[in-house]
């Protein structure tokens, strides 16, 4: 499962719920399996119900929340240098 915890939130990924749905599956009996995909929806609804109250994110979210803070941290680091620069020239 990949999860890290990032902001009190939790990430994973949909492709586990995938593999973790397709192991119930595989696991079923041979009867049960004419039901497979019947049972895979439910499964797979189960299992995102689940998620969903873990307060986890969607890898989507996450990749999104990434490139905000990268572009935060970019725009921090060049004020730092104008604020470091303007006190340079103040000093002088």
């Amino acid at each position: 499962m990949v999860a890290a915890v990032k902001t009190g939130k939790m990430m994973i990924d949909a492709k586990t719920i995938e593999e973790f749905t397709r192991r119930i599956s595989e696991a079923l009996p041979q009867g049960a399996q004419v039901l497979q995909k019947d049972i895979e929806k439910n499964v797979r609804a189960v299992v995102s119900s689940g998620f969903e109250k873990l307060d986890l994110v969607s890898r989507e979210e996450f990749e999104v929340q990434s490139a905000v803070l990268m572009r935060t941290r970019e725009k921090l680091e060049a004020l730092e240098k104008q604020v470091a620069a303007l006190e340079a020239s103040r000093a002088k």
